[in-house]
């Protein structure tokens, strides 16, 4: 009796989550074979993205025999601020916002831009504590690559949107 009742339970369940258009998350997909990231050698944001993309990623001039790519992504620039968001009564820092801002765009080799410049902001707050500065350094540090990972993100999920490279 109970096995038939977890049964019922186990299909009913299945069913309502088919139902609500529940589905794990496919990798992505993107509408070109090879790409540029720019600048080649980056650190941060550019070097996380190339590292994404894996074996699609080509350079700019590809060398002899290599398939030219089909579309650069262009970080054109990589922002990082850092502004006290609240002092005490003694005027000292309790508490600073980080900020990190990243403009990127996307374009075929030929020049058409397939993601116009493009803007991603990201921000967290952080106390501070002066006794504890080298623990706040590495947490600021943590902070900020969970920013650039979240825009990494981003800027991959806008890139797999784009449908076709040929512009129609």
């Amino acid at each position: 009796m109970r096995a038939a009742v977890r049964t019922v339970m186990a299909i009913a369940l299945a069913g309502a989550v088919a139902g609500c258009g529940f589905h794990l998350r496919n990798a992505q997909s993107f509408a070109f074979d090879t790409v540029a990231v720019t600048p080649e050698r980056g650190a941060g944001v550019a070097g996380e993205l190339a590292r994404y993309f894996g074996d699609r990623v080509r350079p700019v001039a590809p060398a002899a025999g290599q398939p030219p790519v089909q579309a650069i992504v262009d970080i054109l620039d990589e922002t990082r601020e850092q502004a006290v968001a609240g002092v005490n009564t003694s005027g000292q820092v309790r508490e600073l916002q980080l900020r990190l801002r990243v403009q990127f765009r996307v374009r075929t080799p030929q020049g058409r831009e397939l993601i116009s410049p493009t803007a991603i902001a990201q921000q967290r707050e952080l106390s501070f504590n002066e006794t504890v500065v080298l623990a706040k350094d590495a947490e600021q540090a943590a902070l900020y690559q969970d920013m650039q990972s979240d825009i990494v993100q981003q800027i991959l999920r806008r890139v797999a949107a784009i449908q076709r490279l040929d512009g129609q």
